[in-house]
């Protein structure tokens, strides 16, 4: 009997470990460590994929248009834009809409506060797509106007795609890049600069004026472009014509921009402008001329006090600034043909336009279109092929470089001017090198502070310590910044 009872009792105590033991199995939260932490990325996984589907680029399909709207307003500071929207409507016949254009100059800073206006009171008159210029392009991208700014992908457009599959210049992509990640801007022309040289000047100093050479007497660094500057003083040339000339370089090759966490920053390389512009003024190695100014241009056509070998710029100043003060039209005429194009000493860019569409436009897949095409189209019927080619406007017009890569690798961009070079083989990679990440949106004013400034530093009637003190009471003074 006592057997019975013991193996009864042990049969007992079996059972009620097996149950205790499917308990446990059954207790999710007692899982073993591997088995729980495979089952949480799974979820987290799953998560990120629900995330990436909210945030997926709207289609064409998905963006709507309200029919009851028929015009669309196009706001910009110059007439090359609505140009542009001439020759889309002529592409696009169907396109049912009008384009009302408001062109308001940035003579005098006009355009900003009535652009501001017109963005911030909104309803039918408001802007659908404005444009924006380098020198205050970040305050509608990525300062304070840029909640108005709406992201490309929300327009209908294929960014990711479109970017690679065009080639697109990195710095206008960082520049047209809003805060939370989205791209809101984008520009047609490609702003990248070389060192633009007199082919004749070339010849008379060095023997010769291969591209491949003169890149190696000016640069790469500013001391061997001094070096530069010397032998061609000793010729009675001067290397440039002012300090302007070598200012843009400066400024967009420098690392970070004047703000900095909201305080005012002085990079050391925009600080060594004033070193630089000294040297140059007390070395005779200039004309002493502001860009921009009667004497500028007049060394385009050796008008200016003595010959000047080169200009800093882009594409954009050979075509629409040297070309037409060169003092003739052909070949041979004034100091047309005269010149040729090579990398400059350090990369930087200067200028360009930047097209954006407001956010709370009701025809966001009409407007997309059009940006589109504008920016990220690298067909032959996209408007950058039209531009890199001149042929905009019809056959023989104005070559210019473009934002698109795969565009400028197909087109041709030899130019008369140039002494028949193809300007594409040193912009390219002039592009390549621009610095996008060292704008803000006070550049306008501060530039004109700092170079006011060092204009008295280099005529001896400021010191050094006392010019920069100035400068920093004047941005204090002046605009929202802190500065210390």
């Amino acid at each position: 009997m006592k057997r019975f009872t013991a193996l009864l009792i042990a049969l007992l105590l079996l059972l009620s470990m097996a149950l205790i033991g499917c308990g446990v199995k059954d207790n999710k939260t007692d899982e073993p460590t591997g088995q729980s932490d495979t089952k949480q990325e799974e979820t987290k996984k799953e998560d990120k994929k629900e995330e990436a589907k909210e945030e997926t680029p709207a289609t064409n399909d998905q963006v709507t248009n309200d029919p009851d709207v028929k015009v669309i307003n196009l706001w910009s500071f110059t007439d090359e834009v609505p140009k542009m929207l001439d020759k889309f409507k002529e592409l696009n016949p169907d396109f049912p809409y009008e384009i009302k254009t408001t062109i308001i100059a940035t003579t005098d800073g006009a355009y900003q506060p009535a652009l501001d206006a017109a963005l911030a009171s909104g309803g039918a008159d408001a802007p659908d797509i404005f444009t924006a210029e380098a020198a205050f392009v970040l305050k509608y991208t990525q300062g304070d106007a840029s909640p108005y700014a709406a992201a490309y992908k929300d327009l209908g457009i294929d960014v990711d795609n479109l970017l690679k599959e065009a080639e697109i210049a990195q710095y206008t992509v960082d520049i047209g890049t809003n805060p939370d990640g989205n791209l809101v801007g984008l520009g047609y022309q490609a702003t990248g600069g070389a060192f633009i040289y007199r082919r004749s000047i070339a010849k008379d100093v060095w023997g010769t004026d291969d591209p491949a050479v003169i890149k190696d007497k000016v640069g790469p660094g500013w001391d061997k472009f001094f070096a530069a500057a010397a032998e061609l003083r000793a010729k009675g040339y001067g290397i440039i014509s002012g300090d302007g000339d070598l200012w843009h370089a400066v400024e967009n090759s420098s690392d970070k921009g004047w703000i900095v966490d909201g305080k005012l920053n002085i990079d050391p390389k925009r600080e060594e402008f004033l070193d630089l512009s000294k040297k140059l003024k007390d070395n005779d190695y200039h004309n002493d001329t502001q860009d921009w100014q009667d004497a500028w241009f007049a060394d385009m056509k050796d008008a200016g006090a003595k010959k000047v070998f080169g200009f800093f710029g882009p594409a954009w100043l050979i075509n629409y600034v040297m070309a037409e003060n060169s003092g003739g039209s052909a070949p041979g005429e004034g100091t047309y043909g005269d010149w040729a194009v090579c990398e400059p000493p350090v990369g930087f860019f200067w200028g360009g336009t930047w097209v954006l569409a407001n956010k709370d436009t009701r025809v966001p897949a009409a407007v997309g279109e059009i940006l589109e095409w504008i920016t990220l189209d690298s067909s032959e019927t996209g408007l950058q092929y039209y531009w890199a080619n001149g042929t905009l406007n019809g056959p023989g017009g104005t070559k210019d470089t473009v934002a698109s890569g795969a565009v400028m690798s197909k087109s041709d961009g030899t130019l008369d001017f140039l002494g028949y070079q193809n300007m594409f083989e040193a912009f390219v990679p002039a592009g390549e090198f621009a610095n996008g990440k060292n704008l803000t949106q006070y550049d306008e004013s501060i530039n004109i502070f700092w170079r006011d400034q060092v204009r008295e530093y280099t005529a001896g009637n400021k010191s050094r310590e006392q010019t920069l003190a100035d400068f920093k009471q004047q941005v204090a003074d002046n605009l929202d910044v802190i500065v210390e």
